[in-house]
């Protein structure tokens, strides 16, 4: 089975955001990770704009695995979601 795609959405100084990036490499998943806060001008607003398409609150992290939104870092939701 192909693994979904996955994005997260991160700020480079948030704890719950490392530990995000943390589960998704110790189960060698393949994903794009955007960190909002080292974005600047219209590129944030455009991340941003995303993000609240996916997150109105625009909390972190935001991971979308396929069709799946996890807002937070939940270990369990996040392993369900990729079918671990």
């Amino acid at each position: 089975m192909a693994q979904p795609s996955v994005k997260l959405y991160a700020l480079s100084t948030c704890g719950h955001c490392r530990n995000a990036k943390r589960l998704l490499d110790e189960c060698s998943v393949v994903y794009e990770v955007v960190h909002v806060d080292l974005t600047a001008g219209e590129e944030r607003q455009a991340i941003l704009d995303e993000l609240r398409h996916v997150n109105p609150s625009t909390s972190f992290p935001t991971i979308v695995i396929g069709d799946t939104i996890i807002v937070g870092y939940k270990e369990n939701e996040i392993k369900e979601a990729l079918g671990l």
